[in-house]
């Protein structure tokens, strides 16, 4: 479990990390004496949980914790003020928690034993690849549906790619099998990755893409899939491969001749 710990005064937020140290000496905190570094910090790193002081000067703790919701909808916001005052606010968020000061051991550990959205059940992951058949991409259990078609042959390429870093040469060239004017596909490419990038931030899908100057990568952890699984658990895995795999597209041959050996492995006598 990720942990953000958002206090000004530097004396309160070493008496509270050193609280959630001991409680949950499993989780990795992260301390901020700033709520913009704090969101900051967010858009690149999914955070469980967030115990927020609501009187933050930068931006206020309520309107910090809103933030972090949308960006991470099963966050647990933990709320700690000095007064009742922004009780009824830290309700209307459906915060998990709201701690007078001074926050004692007894009191965090009764929150974090009865947090609203439970570290178990957000071990299911909202992102499904599915690859034996025809390739398809679920959120929440319903396909995504893109602006261009070739917008999910990218998400395709990526998933084929298993994690690794695919430059925007290497889509040009697999999308288009070098057909065309170069300079005329860079121009569709930056659409089609915009599009990606709007279909994402909608779903809420953050860090779900692993960018780097000119080039993409999905973040295998953040997905499930059924080629991924199958990989890693063989004849164990929950899904079964048939000899289909991304039916609708050409170029995954090699992944495809990869993973047909193995499953001719695993039945040879």
């Amino acid at each position: 479990m990720t942990i953000f710990a958002v206090e000004e005064n530097a004396a309160a937020l070493q008496q509270l990390s050193g609280l959630i140290s001991v409680l949950s000496p499993d989780s990795e905190l992260l301390c901020f004496e700033s709520s913009l570094a704090a969101l900051a910090a967010a858009r690149s790193k999914e955070v469980d949980l967030a115990l927020i002081d609501v009187d933050l000067s930068e931006l206020s703790g309520i309107d910090l914790g809103q933030y972090l919701q949308e960006l991470y909808p099963l966050i647990n916001l933990i709320y700690l003020a000095n007064d009742p005052d922004h009780g009824y606010d830290a309700m209307s968020q459906h915060a998990s928690g709201y701690l007078l000061r001074p926050v004692t051991k007894e009191d965090l550990s009764r929150e974090l034993g009865d947090l609203r959205h439970p570290a178990l059940l957000k071990n299911h992951k909202r992102v499904f690849a599915q690859t034996f058949g025809n390739f398809d991409l679920f959120v929440d259990g319903s396909p995504v549906v893109f602006k261009y078609s070739k917008t999910k042959e990218i998400v395709a390429i990526l998933v084929n790619n298993r994690g690794a870093q695919t430059t925007n040469g290497e889509l040009i060239a697999t999308l288009w099998e070098d057909d065309g004017d170069p300079e005329k596909k860079s121009s569709y490419l930056s659409n089609l990755r915009q599009d990606l990038q709007n279909t994402f931030t909608k779903l809420k899908l953050n860090g779900i893409l692993l960018k780097q100057r000119g080039s993409l990568a999905i973040a295998k952890d953040k997905i499930e899939c059924d080629l991924y699984d199958w990989l890693e658990n063989k004849l164990e895995s929950k899904y079964q491969y048939l000899g289909d795999y991304m039916n609708q597209y050409s170029w995954p041959e090699t992944v495809h001749a990869e993973i047909d050996e193995i499953s001719y492995s695993l039945y040879d006598d």
